[in-house]
């Protein structure tokens, strides 16, 4: 969602899709251990998110309804990675999470993007491990996200330098850290977290700020430029109801206008902010 010369660029169009009932059930969540979950509180977060998407960003956001058959259907960040007019579906690691890409691409057809497909059935790739700086493109090698994964990233944005980050926790790459302005990385304080944010400082050419968070989960946050005139960047990101202990240093971030959001009964469900929607510059056919 940038330019070389531009960081990340505006944005226009935002993606979400509906809880359903059965990734509260024991079963949902399901069979990959995850506790069951508060449905009520888990909807009551996700249509928060949705209007702070639309009222306080002004995106035009797009809702796809909620899948009975795909649980874990909310984190369609994991679905798609997206820069500019081309949108790369994904291959979730788990063949369970596969068919929630069918209404992702869908989408993102009728929204005009050129997509992608990964063909090769050896590489693995959840968006949530690919975090584009405006600059350069990071992926983390994770349980999730394979090298042949991270070779069709570089194969399919060609104008932007691709570099592969271990990541030595069960976690996402964006899950700790992320793009705190357009030149600041923020980034858990974990030594997971460090590790990653070290491998990336030694692969890029390019000098970024960096600020580190007590909570990983805390770096797991948005930078946005809404397309309207006017408005100011935004960082979409955890509040202190999720996470107290990081909401002073996420003060020092002072070129962006703090937008906090809470996620905390979707995260039982493995859910960081960045999942929980695609974020694009386009606009529709007419």
């Amino acid at each position: 969602m940038g330019t070389p010369g531009e960081g990340l660029g505006r944005c226009s169009h935002a993606l979400i899709r509906g809880v359903p009932e059965s990734l509260a059930s024991g079963e949902g969540g399901a069979g990959a251990g995850l506790p069951a979950l508060d449905l009520a509180k888990a909807q009551r977060e996700h249509g928060v998110l949705g209007g702070k998407l639309r009222q306080r960003l002004g995106l035009q956001l797009l809702e796809l309804p909620p899948e009975e058959s795909l649980p874990l259907g909310p984190l369609l960040g994991d679905t798609a990675v997206i820069q500019g007019d081309t949108a790369l579906i994904t291959r979730p690691w788990s063949p369970a999470r596969r068919p929630e890409v069918d209404g992702v691409r869908k989408a993102l057809q009728d929204l005009g993007l050129r997509i992608v497909e990964m063909g090769d059935e050896n590489a693995t790739l959840d968006g949530t491990d690919v975090l584009f700086t405006g600059r350069e493109f990071f992926v983390g090698l994770s349980r999730w996200t394979n090298h042949r994964g991270a070779e069709i990233v570089a194969d399919t944005f060609r104008d932007f330098a691709v570099s592969t980050v271990p990541v030595s926790s069960p976690s996402h790459l964006r899950g700790l850290c992320g793009m705190g302005g357009p030149r600041t990385v923020v980034a858990g304080s974990s030594e997971a977290a460090q590790k990653a944010v070290r491998a990336m400082a030694v692969l890029t050419d390019h000098p970024y700020a960096s600020l580190t968070l007590p909570d990983d989960a805390a770096a797991d946050c948005l930078f946005l430029r809404p397309g309207l005139p006017g408005m100011p960047p935004f960082l979409l990101h955890r509040g202190g109801g999720d996470l107290p202990n990081s909401q002073e240093a996420l003060q020092k971030l002072s070129d962006v206008t703090l937008v906090p959001v809470s996620c905390s009964e979707l995260e039982k469900a493995g859910a960081g902010l960045s999942s929980l929607c695609l974020v694009l510059s386009t606009r529709p056919h007419s």
